[in-house]
């Protein structure tokens, strides 16, 4: 199983320093891939998790010119949020710019107030399909097709779409979501699933329905992944979260590989430079070293 860390984007604390230092620890580590996190403009009531962030496309493309090795993923980008031929090109560019190092996690988001902030209250309710149709969207155009594309929410005849993804239309799409309508999405459409806030009892829960989707439209069974929080002791609070003495972290992410996730991303809670360092330096010693 391969490693990767959630990007030090967010919360308040956040900074280029630190967000530059766990990308370079990631590297230093042989830790495969780092992530990025997805808000824009959330109510007041989130803002203390996700009032300051750093943008989820831009920071990539930031981290993609400073690290030449490692790969680089959204977790996830809220889709209908965005315009999807915008986001189709912001994505080939750096997939083009990188070498093909790119991994484009979406998905439907979950917060009304944000959409309405944005000027999209209205397509809220209409987000699984938006994200659907935006898929096949990026499929289209990363493939070099000049056919025209004909969909509820796009069409066009007449268009020309360069630099194309260095990975093609082959550019790994990971879909992110609990609700049985997302997991079915990953499986009909997705390359993989990407879980946030989930533990392996709830991931093997999920594993039948994904599956059963894929064998429905005759697709491969998608790669599996997850984006987790690690703390070094057990503390209040909701959501799932790795924690507790070195040996039992390591139970804990050997759970997850016998599952067949191919990767786990974790997120540390930590923004300033050095003790993000310090996390990821201690986790690596104590918990992975035991692992590999």
């Amino acid at each position: 199983m391969e490693y990767g860390l959630i990007l030090p984007t967010m919360p308040a604390g956040a900074t280029a320093e630190g967000i530059a230092a766990g990308a370079e620890t990631a590297e230093r580590l042989g830790w495969s891939t780092v992530w990025t996190t997805d808000h824009v403009l959330v109510e007041r009531a989130s803002a203390s998790e996700y009032g300051r962030i750093f943008e989820a496309i831009s920071t990539l493309a930031w981290v993609a010119g400073r690290h030449g090795r490692l790969r680089l993923g959204t977790s996830v980008i809220i889709v209908a949020q965005r315009n999807a031929v915008v986001l189709a090109k912001e994505l080939a560019t750096i997939d083009a710019l990188s070498g093909g190092r790119l991994i484009a996690g979406v998905g439907v988001g979950w917060n009304a107030l944000e959409f309405a902030n944005l000027g999209m209250a209205d397509r809220f309710g209409q987000r699984g399909a938006y994200l659907e149709e935006t898929i096949a969207l990026w499929r289209h155009l990363w493939s070099g097709s000049v056919e025209p594309f004909a969909g509820r929410f796009h069409q066009f005849t007449d268009f020309a779409f360069e630099p194309l993804p260095a990975q093609g239309a082959a550019l790994p799409i990971v879909i992110g979501g609990r609700a049985a309508p997302a997991l079915r999405r990953a499986g009909r459409l997705g390359d993989g699933y990407h879980a946030s806030s989930a533990g392996p009892d709830a991931i093997a829960e999920r594993v039948p329905i994904i599956r059963a989707a894929a064998e429905a439209a005759g697709r491969p069974m998608p790669s599996l992944s997850a984006r987790v929080r690690v703390e070094p002791a057990e503390r209040p609070g909701n959501g799932y979260r790795i924690a507790g003495r070195p040996e039992e972290m390591a139970a804990e992410v050997r759970r997850f590989a016998d599952l067949g996730l191919g990767q786990l991303a974790f997120a540390f809670g930590e923004t300033a430079p050095e003790r993000v360092v310090a996390a990821m330096e201690r986790f690596d010693r104590e918990v992975l070293a035991a692992l590999r």
